[in-house]
This record gives structure tokens, sequence and C-alpha cells, in this order.
């Protein structure tokens, strides 16, 4: 099929067909006027064409064998209008006003009986019905089947610069019955416990939504599941625009505070709204909830990796930045892939990936022989089938995104944007950053290069801990220590051109090195920033295993290799 047939079937305008990249609208979304004017990129090359949507995530080509894979834009009902009666029960604005609610906030926000349910409305910037979801006073719920997801009252919040984020339609109404239109609520909950799991059905009201607030103020329950959920829409949003609010002590959500206290109170609450402290100078009031929160032991616990040797001396941890070297082509890039490989396996991560050096497909295929640990490649014994492949492009696609800058200067700040929206879109976990050598060309006039070092792991450290992800760059070693018979010792930070800044501002720095008289490659930690969480000063030893694709736990000869493998990768 050409190039021209290709556009054409698929609604793509384009201003030439010239090899190269460009921008363009996309047919699939027709984004509104508040999010990107052009968000389809579409790449020619050689007779081939890619595209994708950074909007909607829409991909497709002419390309034979393609890792993109093309994108269905989901198809919704719209629900119909509810079937109420002329005049709404007695007891159902009796019941309204037990939960301190207006018959005028009822109607200001389209609230209506339908039986015994209390039915709320769902309606989109456009003013359109787009979902609804029912409600017992007994706590049954229920909602419009295959509507699209969004946030309750978004047809009020979709231009507000400040929002209130509740859990629950009844919060959002008390804020309403106070003068506070601008709060809003997921329909589907919260989660039980906070897992940035970008699949969660939960978050996807966000994906479909285009704020444009400069300021979320998150009231959610106080209990485990509020916490949850407040943790989850932290990392989404960004500590720089997130404010908490502290309601009375025996109050659990907004709705409690208004049958309790008061429409006066509950104003009171919101206007005392305290933001996140992220920069400067505090008192330890300012850390009084943190504190608490240790106490209590309230706190995120480190992330073991899940690989045998490797968790014994390092783990991650969400807010950190890791740096990790090592002499060219000893496997710092496929051992940084598998860590991330593994955490996605084990506790459900994604990632966003920069990693020029490497095409994106042929990245890919090496993730897919790791996750399958089978050959790719036609001719080599025991290689994947095509139900295979399908299956592990299906994992890869939920897991991992690769940030590429082709018609643009890969500078931090690009990289770090275009991240930012990986994770309020899809939630990710971390951002590898391959190497670092790749964007260090990328300076700011006359900024010396260990300046530019600085200032790029200072942007970095900053993001990670807004964002409540992990960090991992890779850097080369400019200078290889030798030994006195000529062979080369494994490079530490220092070793990194900047040499003071990686090691002095690294949460942790890690070092792998192939040792080529029993070709084995350690991995070295060389920095643990809190030993008593992340792990500890070591070594741990590794093979890596050709037929699997991916590296075991080094083991002397006289060791049964096939237990050791299914121990450490839980296959039966």
């Amino acid at each position: 099929m050409t190039i021209d047939k290709t556009l054409i079937e698929n609604n793509i305008n384009l201003k030439h067909q010239q090899d190269g990249n460009q921008k363009t609208k996309c047919p699939q979304c027709q984004p509104p006027h508040n999010s990107r004017d052009n968000p389809l990129s579409v790449t020619i090359d050689n007779g081939t064409v890619l595209w994708k949507c950074h909007h909607c995530e829409w991909t497709g080509g002419s390309s034979t064998g393609s890792l993109y894979q093309p994108y269905k834009k989901p198809s919704y009902i719209q629900p119909k209008p509810p079937t109420v009666a002329k005049k709404p029960s007695d007891s159902f604005y009796d019941y309204m006003k037990e939960r301190g609610i207006s018959k005028s906030t009822c109607e200001r926000f389209n609230v209506v009986q339908e039986n015994e349910w209390c039915v709320f409305q769902y309606f989109d910037e456009n003013g359109q019905l787009t979902n609804l979801k029912y409600r017992t006073r007994d706590k049954q719920f229920r909602q419009s089947a295959n509507a699209k997801s969004i946030l309750y009252n978004y047809d009020k919040i979709c231009n507000e610069k400040t929002i209130i984020f509740t859990e629950g339609e009844f919060d959002v109404l008390a804020l309403g019955e106070c003068g506070f239109d601008n709060a809003t609520t997921l329909p589907n909950g919260a989660p039980k416990e906070a897992k940035f799991d970008k699949q969660d059905a939960r978050f996807k009201a966000l994906e479909n939504c285009n704020l444009i607030a400069t300021k979320i103020i998150l009231f959610t329950d106080n209990d485990s599941s509020g916490r949850a959920l407040h943790k989850e829409l932290l990392h989404r949003f960004g500590k720089d625009i997130c404010w908490f609010v502290t309601p009375p002590d025996n109050c659990k959500d907004a709705n409690d505070v208004l049958i309790k206290h008061g429409a006066m109170k509950l104003r009171e609450v919101i206007e005392s709204a305290t933001p996140y402290p992220i920069e400067g100078l505090y008192t330890a009031n300012d850390y009084t909830k943190q504190l608490n929160d240790l106490y209590e032991g309230n706190y995120e616990r480190p992330t073991e990796i899940g690989m045998d040797g490797l968790d014994d001396i390092y783990k991650v941890m969400t807010g950190t930045f890791h740096v990790i070297t090592g002499i060219p082509n000893h496997g710092k890039s496929v051992f940084t892939d598998q860590i991330l490989l593994k955490l996605a396996e084990t506790h459900g991560w994604s990632f966003a990936m920069f990693s020029p050096e490497h095409s994106t497909s042929m990245h890919i295929r090496r993730l897919v022989q790791m996750y399958l640990k089978k050959p790719f490649d036609e001719g080599l014994k025991n290689r994947m089938t095509k139900a295979e492949l399908n299956k592990a492009l299906d994992f890869i696609h939920k897991h991992f995104y690769f940030i590429e800058t082709k018609d643009a200067i890969p500078s931090i700040d690009l990289i770090l944007s275009i991240a930012k929206s990986a994770i309020y879109k899809h939630g990710i976990n971390g951002l590898v950053i391959d190497p670092f050598n790749e964007v260090s060309a990328v300076r700011q006039g006359n900024q010396r290069e260990d300046e530019h070092i600085r200032d790029f792991i200072s942007l970095c450290k900053r993001f990670t801990r807004i964002y409540e992800v992990v960090c991992w760059v890779i850097a080369h070693p400019t200078k290889l220590p030798k030994t006195n018979d000529g062979s080369y010792l494994p490079p530490t930070a220092y070793d990194i051109s900047g040499a003071a800044h990686w090691h002095n501002q690294a949460d942790a720095v890690l070092t792998v090195h192939r040792d080529f008289d029993d070709n084995s490659t350690n991995v070295i930690t060389r920095k643990i920033r809190e030993q008593d969480l992340y792990g500890k000063i070591g070594e741990a030893k590794f093979k890596y295993d050709t037929d699997q694709r991916c590296f075991v736990k080094y083991h002397n000869i006289d060791d049964d290799w096939e237990t050791a493998y299914i121990d450490n990768f839980n296959i039966s």
C-alpha cells in the first residue's frame, strides 16, 4: 500500500509526503482547544509511514511487521437521561437534607431520583450527558454500561484553575452547598492501596479529561483507601500544584464536616488548605503529618526488585535518583532493562525510557526476548512463536513508554516534560535516561560541563521528589582505571565526567562490570544513601544466560543451573 493511500484511508492530512517527521491534527481524537493543537506525530522514511498521537495514543503505519500496533478508539455508549418522576418524593429530599444537601444544590448539580436510586449525572465539557451513577441509601452502586469514564462535575471544572478533588459525589455536593462549585471526584471510588497502577480503571477518568488547573486541593477520606487515593493523585498531579486540608479530628470527609459542623466550618477547612512543601525553609510544624505517619508506621517501604542476589544489596524507593555506570559493552543497559522488567512483572510498575543509542524497535525486541526468555530471530533454537510475540508485545505496551525527540533537541527539559505527561496520563513509576551522554551535549550558552551536569542532576532529583518516581541515569565513564597487568578495574561514579556531582547527589550508585575470566557480570553498589532501607554496599554476581536471554545468579560449575533458574524466575 502506498503512503498516499495509507494516509487517505486513515484521514491523516499532511503538508507534504517527504521523508522526515511532521505534526498534524489527529483524526481519532480531535483534541479540544486546551490540549496540543497538533498531537499526531507522523514519520515518513524510505517508503514507509508510522504515526503516533501524543493525546489519545493512536498509533499505526504502513510498514509490514512494524511493532506499532494500530489503536482502536474506544466505542462508548451515551446513556439515556434518567427516568424521573415529575416531582421527587419527599423522602428523597428528606434524605438529602440529612446529608446537609439542599434542594437547590441538588437541582444545580442535576441530582435526581429514579425509583429507589439517587442518580448522579456526569456531563462532559460540552454539557453532553456521558455517564450516570446510581446509589441507594444502603450504599449499593451501579453505573451506565459502556459509558465513557470522566470526572464528576467535569462540565463545571474543565476550565477552572483551582479544583477540589474529593472521594465521592456527596462530598462534591457538600462543597457545592457552601459555595464551591469547583469540586470533583472519580466515578469509581478509591483504591485499597496506592500501587501507581496505570491499568486501574478508577483513573481512566483522568485520561479522558483535560484539566487546566494550576492548584488542586486534595480532600480525600481520612481512612486507608482515602490515603491511598491521596497518594495516587499526588503522584499524578505533582506536589508543586497540590494542596492538602486538615479537617476536624472527628470527620472522615467533606460531607461529614458539613453534617457535624456546618457549611461555615467546611468553608474554613477549604480556605485553610496548605501547599505541600517542596523547597525553601520550614519548621518542624510543617512536617507534623509526616512525622505522625512515620511514628504510626504509615510510610512507604522500599521495593525489592525480585532478582535473587540483587535484592540483598539493592532496593528502590520512589522519589530517588540512581546512577548506573560501567565500561561500554559490559551490560549496563541490558541489566537495567532486567531491573525494570522484574519491577513490571512483580509489582506492575511502568516506565518512560529515553534510549537514543538504540532504535526503539530493537529495544523492544530486547525486552521481548528477556520477557519470554526466548530468542527473537529465525534460525535460533526455541525461537518464540508469533502468539508468544504478541503476548509479550501486549505486556511491553502496558508497561513501557519510549521517549523519542526526532524533531527536537533532546534537552533534559523536553525529556522531563514528556515524562510528566506520561505520569499524568499513564501513572508511570520510573524514568530511564540511557545514556546521560546523549543529553550532555545540550548546554545553556557558555555553561561549563560540570555546571551542566550539576543542573541536570538537580532537575532530575527535583522531578523524582515532586512526582514520587524513580529516575535511573546510565552514564559512561570518561576514564578507565587499570591494574598493573593492564586489565580494567570496575569504574566508580568518580570516573564519570563531573564526578563529584554524580556521587554526592545520587541516592544510589551501581557499577555493572563484566569479568571475562569467568564470564560473569558483577553488580557493585557503590553508594546507598539510606542503607537501613535501600540496601547496603556490596556486590552481586550474575551470569548472562544466552539461551534464556537474561541474567541469572552466578553459581559454581557444580550447581544445578536449571533449578537455580526456576527458583530465580518462578517458572514452573
